[in-house]
């Protein structure tokens, strides 16, 4: 392979500055759980060349950890952006998650971990729990800070009806204290919860002050129920989001996956469609997915997640389609678009 397998930049990769002023995200980020190999292990080469290559693209942030690989990913992503990393005026941002410690020994059911590293993840969401685990997750990347922390994985979706609620609490309790205390010291830029459901993150905005949060799966060309109610409430707030999963787990780019299950019928059915009106415009559906949620001003990165280089070059190669602005107003005039989800070519 050579090393520039990814197109020619024709379509700069722009950056958005967080409403809270503290940070400037690229409109592309890389999100890196994929490249510790969920159901299928991701060579250690490739996954650090999609990395780098990322880098030399013009990616400047990039999201991990430590549940993704059970450290893997972060040790991976340290290592990927270490030497590019130059200090506090680094253009690099990067993004790791706070709520499980890892243990030494492997899991006995490593889950979609299949080449993790071995040490057992364990939640902990105390305000010594998220300290340990920044600190940690350091240790892990090789470096000297952490732009972003994102509280993961926290809800009923993840702990069930009977846990979750506790568990919350003392995360919005507790370990919102530590990660208000890092961000006052400058230790942290900004704080908000990884999370792949939205009644989460509604909750989580009267229980604290959140620059934003990362949300999968959850705002995408199949999905816009969160124009209803959190995207309005995130605005109310001064709270901005991240998109992750912006395919869905791989329907939107011809997988037989949706949020890592079966695809439903009736999705399987509204993909069909979409994907015709983005051929009659001549734009792959894939490119359509990228683009679609930074139409919302909220919105300050789309994060897919690459596998290897391969895999990135289709990104990028997608986010220098041109995309005609019919194509949005004709996915809304056949009923494939929430009727008020923000568009390219309207007045936002």
């Amino acid at each position: 392979m050579t090393k520039t397998i990814y197109p020619p930049s024709r379509k700069p990769l722009a950056k958005r500055s967080l409403t809270s002023g503290t940070l400037v995200l690229s409109e592309l980020g890389l999100g890196c759980a994929s490249l510790a190999g969920i159901f299928h292990p991701v060579p250690e080469n490739e996954a650090r060349t999609t990395i780098s290559w990322a880098a030399e693209a013009g990616i400047s942030y990039f999201d991990t950890a430590p549940f993704y690989g059970h450290g893997l990913s972060e040790r991976l992503v340290g290592d990927g952006v270490r030497q590019r990393q130059a200090g506090p005026s680094s253009p690099l941002v990067l993004s790791s998650k706070v709520g499980r410690l890892l243990q030494p020994g492997a899991p006995a059911d490593p889950g979609a971990w299949v080449a993790g590293l071995p040490f057992t993840p364990v939640y902990d969401y105390s305000y010594d729990g998220i300290m340990r685990s920044y600190e940690a997750s350091l240790h892990r990347l090789g470096l000297d800070r952490i732009d972003i922390l994102y509280i993961h994985d926290i809800g009923n979706l993840t702990h069930g009806e009977d846990e979750g609620p506790a568990l919350f609490k003392t995360a919005m309790t507790d370990g919102y204290r530590a990660l208000e205390r890092l961000r006052a010291s400058g230790d942290v830029k900004a704080i908000g919860l990884g999370v792949n459901e939205v009644q989460v993150c509604l909750d989580a905005l009267h229980q604290g002050d959140w620059d934003l949060f990362l949300l999968a799966g959850r705002y995408t060309l199949l999905e816009q129920t969160p124009l209803e109610d959190l995207l309005p409430a995130c605005k109310n707030h001064g709270t901005d989001l991240v998109i992750g999963g912006p395919f869905n787990s791989g329907v939107l780019v011809g997988g037989d996956t949706f949020d890592y299950g079966a695809v439903p019928q009736s999705i399987a059915k509204r993909v069909k469609a979409m994907a015709q009106v983005c051929a009659d415009h001549s734009v792959p559906l894939p490119a359509a997915a990228l683009t679609f949620p930074l139409a919302h001003p909220l919105i300050k990165s789309v994060i897919p997640g690459p596998r290897t280089p391969a895999e990135l070059a289709d990104i990028l190669t997608w986010w220098q389609t041109d995309i005609p602005l019919s194509l949005w107003s004709d996915l809304k005039s056949a009923g494939l678009l929430h009727p008020d989800a923000p568009v390219f070519g309207e007045n936002l």
